[in-house]
């Protein structure tokens, strides 16, 4: 199929944007959260599609298996601000998910998110990841990716992820907003993409003890099976494969799913450089990360 060329960036209420998450913005704003609803919130790469895939096993892994053989990830926990226009807009799919609690997913910055979601006092799980892998990932995904901007070499990708100029804008603005969010909202669980690698099955415990789950050790377990990496990458329904805008031949939508690659990116000067500027980001905020595990 003939895709459309690469979108522009551009400044959309403060915040980096592509048409493809503004295209659809009335209906993103009015849209009618219900109180069951769970939220799933990260800055782009930070493991996503890891905690939707988990949560979409601890609520519908046994009462509906078949989701799992049949509907890609990215219908069964529907992209609240995406319209691609190869799949109906995201507000939609959520709109027509039959299953309760809806799962959602999205990108916003913490500013952005539909009123409807505070008001309704939705669950909301939010996971960050540190800034250098985060940027890694980012990097690869934007080359693969034909709906996101040209990414152009590593050495400018990465002065402009420091500049926020990134889709979905700044990953310092990102988590330190959504980490305040979290001191007054009581319904934010706040991960960690390091903690989780660390230790799925006490994160796992986290997860359920927010939602108020109690699932089976049995279960448990099979859910930290089935959401390990690499049999998530080898899962079609999970890896987006299915998605024609995703060119694998480039990089593959899951790549490495590990704390530290950015040591195989990021130069010594790059990386003083990025740590400098980092420092002077982070300053005012509680919130810290790990670069190793």
């Amino acid at each position: 199929m003939e895709l459309p060329p690469r979108p522009k960036l551009f400044d959309f209420h403060g915040v980096s944007m592509i048409h493809y998450f503004t295209d659809n913005w009335e209906n993103i704003q009015n849209f009618q959260a219900r109180p069951d609803d769970i939220l799933i919130a990260t800055y782009p790469k930070a493991g996503t599609t890891w905690v939707s895939y988990i949560l979409d096993l601890l609520y519908f892994g046994q009462t509906a298996p078949e989701r799992q053989a049949s509907l890609p990830i990215y219908e069964r926990v529907p992209f609240l601000e995406s319209d691609f226009h190869i799949l109906p807009p995201g507000t939609e799919l959520a709109d027509k998910l039959s299953t309760s609690p809806r799962l959602i997913k999205t990108h916003l910055p913490v500013q952005l998110v539909p009123k409807s979601f505070w008001e309704q006092n939705c669950r909301i799980v939010y996971m960050a990841r540190n800034a250098k892998d985060n940027a890694v990932s980012y990097f690869h995904f934007d080359r693969m990716n034909q709906a996101h901007p040209e990414p152009g070499d590593w050495n400018n990708f990465l002065q402009r992820f420091m500049d926020g100029k990134m889709v979905f804008g700044s990953w310092y603005d990102h988590v330190t907003g959504w980490w305040e969010k979290k001191q007054t909202h009581s319904k934010i669980l706040y991960l960690f993409y390091e903690d989780m690698v660390e230790d799925t099955g006490r994160e796992l415990d986290r997860l359920c003890s927010f939602l108020g789950l109690s699932p089976s050790a049995e279960k448990k377990e099979r859910v930290r099976r089935g959401a390990q990496f690499d049999t998530m990458k080898k899962n079609s329904m999970a890896n987006y494969s299915t998605l024609p805008i995703m060119d694998f031949k480039i990089s593959p939508f899951m790549r490495k799913g590990k704390v530290g690659d950015w040591k195989n990116h990021f130069t010594v000067a790059q990386s003083e450089q990025f740590d400098e500027d980092y420092k002077k980001k982070m300053k005012n905020t509680t919130l810290q990360f790990r670069t190793v595990v």
